[in-house]
């Protein structure tokens, strides 16, 4: 390391946490397993749990709900493809935005939930169950319906984590599946892979990597392909789309191509403005414009009814610490509820028990998924995290 990387290690680092942020690092070098498992240092802690973020699926809720709104299947598929682009910078970039730099969400603890609602008059209440239903590894659930439009999704993700020089590699484990009940119609979505780079200065920051697949029972697929600064366009957070229709798979790869042809291409910033081109007319409109598109508040309850499961209430004095950067009282706070936990789970081991899920069941895949899944060229899980809808409705918590 030069002299002056020496000097510009940790430069956004707190000077009473440059000695933890270090011992981070050094932690996350050595680590030859599941990077879960290392405590991060305070200052660079979220005060939201990783169960909150499922709500980034439908913080736009009319955009949530159009494609249950469109007749014609190949607008649909490209509705789902608009929709799932502007979830993207709720989830992976709404932090730096704010806070200057990506923040290290709190590790939910098993049988952690996290519920609300989006309401209005003309959509409707849309609605959001999400759950810690595993934890070694960890893994969340989650489900989000409208049923005045009859439309649900509902998936499951974990992430597995590996350290490259100064990089964190992401993989992302699970899936999300949207489906339209008007027209029957199924559409999976499989999940980015990350990188967290700007880890040696103290200030690290998220960048989508690899593809993704859109498949859906209709025959449309999208391909979603995510670069960084330099690739596409040179600007970061870039990505290009191509929507096509899927065709009978002939013998000759000639005619296989000409039966799948690209209907659409989109092109752009998932963090900022992208455009479509209607490859027939080579026409190109705008396509979605993420600043111009305030994410919309998701409504939960207050803190004193929300049970002591819930995020928001788990979570609470953890997080008046980070608002007031008091190391000392999130230190002490997170500690008593990973300490409660451990001793439950030890306690179960000893009694022969096993955690009893709220909302979610662990399934066999079902066939709508696998074939969907391997059409996409997906890994398909044998068994799936699966919720259940009645179970919630007739549960306390569902009273939003």
């Amino acid at each position: 390391m030069s002299k002056q990387d020496k000097q510009e290690a940790g430069s956004a680092v707190p000077a009473q946490q440059k000695g933890p942020w270090m011992t981070f690092l050094k932690s996350l070098a050595s680590c030859k397993g599941d990077l879960s498992s290392i405590t991060a240092p305070p200052f660079i802690l979220s005060a939201t749990s990783l169960t909150e973020y499922s709500q980034f699926w439908a913080e736009h809720p009319s955009l949530f709900i159009a494609p249950a709104k469109e007749a014609d299947a190949e607008k649909r598929a490209v509705a789902v493809l608009r929709w799932f682009i502007a979830t993207l910078r709720g989830q992976y970039t709404s932090r730096n935005e704010k806070l200057g730099s990506e923040k290290k969400p709190l590790n939910p603890f098993l049988g952690e939930i996290f519920c609300g609602k989006w309401e209005s008059e003309e959509i409707g209440k849309t609605v959001l169950v999400s759950e810690q239903v595993s934890h070694h590894p960890p893994v969340t659930a989650y489900s989000i319906y409208n049923d005045k439009f009859g439309i649900e999704l509902q998936g499951y993700n974990g992430q597995k984590a590996s350290i490259s020089t100064a990089t964190i590699n992401v993989r992302q484990l699970g899936h999300a599946i949207l489906y339209i009940r008007e027209y029957d119609e199924y559409h999976f979505i499989s999940l980015p892979a990350l990188h967290i780079e700007g880890l040696f200065y103290g200030a690290p920051y998220v960048e989508l990597e690899q593809s993704i697949t859109i498949e859906s029972t209709s025959g449309y697929r999208s391909i979603v392909d995510f670069s960084g600064k330099g690739y596409f366009s040179g600007k970061k957070n870039t990505f290009k789309a191509k929507l096509f229709k899927e065709g009978k798979k002939p013998k000759k790869q000639a005619a296989a191509e000409a039966a799948s042809k690209v209907l659409y291409t989109v092109t752009g910033q998932w963090s900022d403005k992208s455009s479509i081109r209607e490859e027939a007319t080579k026409k190109e409109t705008p396509f979605w414009e993420a600043l111009e598109h305030p994410r919309e508040q998701l409504i939960v309850k207050p803190l004193d009814e929300q049970a002591e499961y819930e995020s928001r209430r788990a979570w609470s004095k953890v997080a008046e610490g980070v608002e007031v950067i008091d190391y000392e009282k999130i230190h002490i706070e997170k500690s008593k509820i990973e300490n409660e936990q451990r001793a439950l789970r030890k306690l179960e081991k000893e009694q022969g028990r096993v955690w009893v899920r709220r909302y979610f069941r662990y399934v066999e895949a079902d066939e709508v998924y696998l074939a969907l899944a391997r059409r996409s060229g997906v890994p398909a899980d044998e068994t799936v995290w699966r919720f259940e809808k009645d179970t919630w409705e007739a549960s306390k918590d569902s009273a939003l």
